[in-house]
């Protein structure tokens, strides 16, 4: 079959940030490239629908397009999203708010969905595809945080579930004798066992846009608010953050770390327990995935109460508003939500099925993230992490003071007025 890719080609100094860490299932994409192609465009009357797609690059795109068209019966035309970061959210911005509908479907990442949610330029779904026999199967949490706007419209189905999950190396486990890390006990008793000689007992990704994800890991665990910071759980948790680095048991210097950086440390043994996303196609690679090297494990409870707090990200399927073809449309949506379009992109982008249900359908028992994808869904509080419509701007300035505290420029007292400060301005 014939791979039916409109690239285009664009241009333009772009004012939205970064992915900000947000972690597809294949977690270390590498650098961005710069779209540049040659245009095409829809013909009338050829195509049933038009998609706006970041997966064409992957080899086994065809044969997932191919899928869906026999399943549905549509005919699909593509257009490459452009692999740019920057370039790719300009836009995407630019196609919704301007009423362009020349693009049915965009998958778009959850920067994007707090940005746009309540635009009104996104198509509520509730009716016709996240209906209420299925939409309970997705993260509960999840659903409500990132594509649910204000009125109770749900706007996206997600098209992965990808965990921010706690990852071990059980070859520096085993060494120190510890057995679990289930408790914040625990995870100090490891930090003090492991941290010696260059190694740490927690290594991070805590450049200004990426370290986002970890303060507001942290601040769930203790179970605090990311939104209110004169709770005593969230300055506990950066306190907790700061005790590590004083203590040499994670390195000041990861500071200019994006996951790019801290996986290759983490396969080379230097650090004992990490955050990350997806499922470990790095350490895969590297031949440091399995039981015995690097591994998932359950997030520990660090607030004392029995509950355990982990994020989910995904890139959604959206509806333009502006579509003319939104019959077409929603059956592709259809599609997607239910298990044929989930066990297709399973298999043809390693993406983990974001309904519970059909995850234990089609992943085999073999998939190493299966044991514990199924336990992270039914033991911890599954959410969305906490966004603000200008997501870039509120993440960048929170990573920047969360640096100028690690780096003792700013007291945790301080750093947590700014952070209350950085709330309410975003807020706004």
């Amino acid at each position: 079959m014939r791979k039916k890719i409109v690239s285009v080609l664009l241009a333009g100094a772009m004012a939205m940030g970064m992915l900000a860490g947000c972690g597809s299932s294949k977690e270390s994409e590498g650098g961005d490239n710069a779209a540049k192609a040659e245009e095409g465009g829809k013909k009338d009357g050829e195509y049933d629908l038009t998609l706006y797609s970041i997966n064409t690059t992957d080899p086994d795109f065809d044969g997932w397009l191919e899928n869906v068209e026999e399943a549905t019966g549509l005919n699909i035309n593509v257009i490459a999203a452009p692999t740019d970061s920057d370039t790719r959210q300009q836009k995407v911005t630019t196609i919704l708010s301007t009423g362009d509908d020349s693009v049915d479907i965009i998958e778009i990442n959850d920067e994007m969905s707090a940005a746009f949610k309540n635009s009104g330029w996104l198509e509520g779904l509730n009716d016709t595809v996240m209906t209420e026999d299925i939409r309970d199967e997705f993260a509960k949490g999840y659903v409500e945080n990132m594509i649910t706007d204000k009125d109770g419209n749900i706007v996206g189905v997600p098209g992965y579930a990808g965990y921010l999950a706690f990852w071990v190396n059980q070859e520096i486990m085993d060494e120190v004798g510890i057995t679990e890390i289930n408790t914040k006990e625990d995870f100090m008793k490891y930090m003090e066992a492991v941290s010696a000689d260059g190694r740490y007992g927690y290594g991070g990704s805590w450049e200004k846009t990426y370290v986002f994800n970890e303060i507001a890991q942290f601040v769930n665990m203790f179970g605090g608010d990311y939104f209110d910071w004169t709770k005593a759980e969230n300055k506990e948790a950066i306190q907790f953050l700061k005790d590590m680095v004083d203590n040499s048991q994670t390195p000041i210097d990861q500071i200019a770390d994006k996951y790019e950086q801290m996986n290759p440390k983490a396969n080379d043994g230097k650090y004992g327990s990490w955050f990350m996303w997806g499922l470990g196609t790095d350490y895969e690679k590297a031949g440091m995935l399995g039981a015995d090297k690097i591994h998932m494990a359950m997030v520990p409870d660090f607030s004392g109460n029995g509950e355990r707090a982990i994020f989910t990200d995904s890139w959604s399927y959206v509806l333009n508003t502006a579509s003319k073809n939104k019959e077409a449309a929603i059956k592709f949506l259809q599609y997607m939500a239910d298990e044929g379009g989930m066990a297709a992109s399973y298999e043809a982008f390693d993406r983990y099925p974001a309904r519970a249900d059909v995850a234990e359908k089609v992943v085999p028992d073999t998939d190493p993230a299966k044991e514990m994808y199924s336990r992270y869904a039914s033991e911890c509080n599954v959410s969305g992490r906490p966004m603000l419509p200008q997501t870039m701007e509120f993440i960048t300035d929170m990573g920047t003071i969360f640096q100028s505290c690690m780096k003792d420029e700013i007291s945790v007292d301080e750093f947590c007025e700014k952070a209350q400060e950085l709330v309410e301005k975003y807020s706004e």
